[in-house]
């Protein structure tokens, strides 16, 4: 499974890539593979103020749902419409195309890299 070193992660298994004061957020592969076959998104709205670790969305599977948490505080200035119209995109492509929303952050605590995240997860089974 892979786990990109160009951004960092949650114990609850969201990425986070920051470009200047905007970062772009998602779910992680070993997320989307114990989620199953994804079939709904729900995605903060652009405006929306978020506090990290707030809860601000949720993802839907054949197997449960699953809220999406905000990995930094900001303001939401975008979501990805595309997986709204096609949630399996989260399943195909979590760490390109099927990235959830980005905030213009205001605080990021602190989060693993790579390597802690992938230590994280090397126990469970995907």
């Amino acid at each position: 499974m892979s786990v990109p070193t160009d951004r960092k992660y949650t114990a609850e298994h969201e990425w986070l890539v920051i470009e200047g004061d905007v970062a772009r957020v998602g779910i992680t592969e070993h997320a989307s593979r114990e989620l199953g076959d994804v079939v709904y998104v729900e995605l903060p709205n652009v405006g929306d103020e978020l506090s990290a670790g707030q809860a601000c969305g949720e993802i839907e599977s054949t197997k449960s749902v699953s809220e999406i948490f905000a990995p930094a505080s900001g303001t939401v200035v975008a979501t990805n419409q595309a997986v709204v119209d096609s949630p399996e995109i989260v399943n195909a492509e979590p760490y390109d195309g099927g990235w959830l929303f980005e905030l213009r952050v205001s605080q990021i605590p602190e989060m693993l890299d790579s390597d802690a995240y992938a230590s994280l997860t090397s126990g469970s089974a995907s």
